[in-house]
């Protein structure tokens, strides 16, 4: 017992002593350490790469709120549909029927045009001629294209050269009447002239028009055979094509047949006051009036 205890205390010394050895060499080297450490300079620092600042990037435009739209549909039964989808035989009766309505404007207008210019010769016979000295000195004093200047010079000169031809066995009266007939014919003809075109569309247009009536009512019942049934699709173009004709015809011919009544109705009061102007004339020379001073 007293052996075991003696060995233990011997093993107990033997631990302490090489604790205190291993303490003391860690705390050399500690040291030695720390000298090293003191003795070398700092590093010195690293350079630093400066870091570019990013791009600038360019503001987007912001594009303006989108408006509504209104959605377009191609009417495929309108006029364009019509001159597209018609043959021939559609195609030639709109251009027959375009050409009698500006054919039938442009003489309405023409004719008004001369017949208001006629008015306005009337009221300078009444300032000019009948205020002048003689026929011929009247007539001068009037516009070179003066319908009753045309008139009275006529008259003027069948009245001058009638001695010493063969006129001259016709008697003064007559001569000189019919001249200014003649001449009041001429005028008569010139205000008629472009009124039968007038008188042809006003008369021919709804017929033509309903030729291309005829025509589509034609495509829609061919329409129907080759479908086999009476659908709408079928039909609505053609019946449409059908009354587009019809509304052409009677457009035409409304203000054909409007204009000429009215024209005529206006050539019959010129007429009048040409008639009147011949008269006086006529009578002028057959009281010497021919003459100046007279």
């Amino acid at each position: 017992m007293k052996n075991e205890t003696s060995q233990g205390w011997r093993l107990l010394g033997i631990l302490t002593v090489a604790l205190s050895i291993g303490g003391a060499v860690l705390g050399a080297g500690y040291a030695v350490a720390q000298a090293e450490k003191a003795d070398t300079p700092p590093a010195p620092p690293a350079a630093v790469t400066p870091v570019p600042p990013p791009p600038a990037v360019a503001a987007k435009p912001v594009p303006p709120p989108a408006l509504p739209t209104t959605e377009v549909v191609e009417n495929p039964y309108g006029l364009e549909a019509l001159w597209k989808q018609g043959d021939f035989v559609s195609r030639g009766t709109i251009i027959i029927l375009v050409i009698m309505s500006v054919g039938s404007w442009y003489i309405g207008i023409v004719k008004l045009i001369e017949q208001q210019k006629l008015m306005r010769n009337a009221k300078e016979v009444e300032e000019k001629f009948w205020k002048a000295k003689s026929v011929e000195e009247g007539f001068k004093a009037l516009d070179e294209d003066s319908a009753f200047r045309f008139i009275a010079e006529k008259g003027s000169l069948a009245a001058e050269h009638h001695g010493g031809t063969l006129t001259e066995e016709v008697d003064l009266n007559a001569w000189v009447g019919m001249s200014v007939q003649r001449a009041i014919d001429v005028i008569s003809n010139r205000l008629q002239n472009g009124l039968a075109f007038l008188a042809t569309v006003g008369s021919t247009a709804p017929f033509v028009g309903l030729f291309g009536t005829v025509w589509g009512i034609y495509h829609a019942l061919t329409a129907i055979g080759i479908a086999g049934q009476a659908s709408i699709d079928k039909v609505a173009g053609p019946v449409g094509e059908a009354l587009i004709m019809t509304a052409f015809g009677l457009a035409v011919a409304v203000p054909a047949v409007l204009g000429y009544n009215w024209l005529v109705r206006r050539n019959k009061a010129a007429m009048e006051l040409v008639r009147h102007f011949g008269g006086g004339v006529h009578m002028t020379l057959l009281g010497g009036g021919r003459k100046k001073g007279a």
